[in-house]
């Protein structure tokens, strides 16, 4: 089986995920999916491997993949993690006077998306920003365990805001906070940097947990979206 094989199957594969044919925690069974694609079952799990590499899917020991899918504790419990790894991040960044310019190209993609209501596209930078801030910490295994957090998270938040066909003016109050970031590597001491980014992760707490409640409920932090 080529790339081209398994890449076509997983543009599939994603495209019922994005498109809601598949829902967050529904799980993708290689047999099923075979049969309705017309090809061997090999080649479906290769591009299952595809799409848990770029966090479409998860899988568990033993168990079949599955979309993302979060409970209300799951969130509490990664954001604890989340505000440790990405305040290392941070701070590690700040201590090597890394060049930013990558988090800066995400922060001005993001930006122009949430001017012209592109919401996937502001999903997707808002995690590139992430992503580049990670390997600016100069520690590729601290920039693995976090992309390997943040991929599932951003794919089950943009899976959510589709579904709830929100705007893409809740990121706005946001966006001078991702700024703040980036000076305060910049500018500042490496505690301060890490501090500043466990406390902003910390607020993005509330946004990711009015993502995960279900439709038709209210929004615990009005105006507040980012991830």
């Amino acid at each position: 089986m080529t790339i081209l094989v398994k890449e076509a199957l997983a543009y599939k594969l994603k495209t019922a995920i994005v498109e809601g044919r598949l829902s967050p925690g529904e799980r993708v069974v290689e047999g099923v999916w075979a049969k309705t694609f017309g090809v061997a079952q090999a080649s479906v799990r290769e591009a299952i491997n595809l799409l848990i590499a770029e966090g479409f899917l998860v899988k568990s020991a033993g168990r079949s993949a599955r979309v993302p899918h979060y409970t209300e504790e799951d969130i509490s419990r990664l954001y604890q993690v989340r505000a440790a790894l990405e305040g290392l991040a941070a701070g590690l960044a700040a201590e090597r006077r890394a060049d930013l310019a990558e988090v800066e190209t995400a922060l001005k993609e993001m930006e122009e998306a949430a001017a012209s209501g592109d919401l996937r596209t502001l999903v997707n930078q808002d995690l590139q920003f992430h992503l580049a801030l990670a390997r600016a910490s100069g520690n590729p295994t601290l920039a693995e365990m976090i992309e390997r957090l943040l991929r599932p998270l951003f794919t089950f938040v943009l899976l959510r805001v589709m579904a709830r066909q929100e705007s893409t003016k809740q990121w706005a109050s946001d966006m001078p906070r991702h700024r703040e970031i980036i000076y305060l590597i910049r500018e500042s001491s490496p505690a301060v940097a890490r501090q500043f980014m466990e406390f902003c992760t910390g607020q993005f707490v509330a946004s990711a947990q009015a993502v995960w409640a279900p439709e038709g409920t209210s929004r615990r932090v009005p105006g507040r979206s980012d991830t």
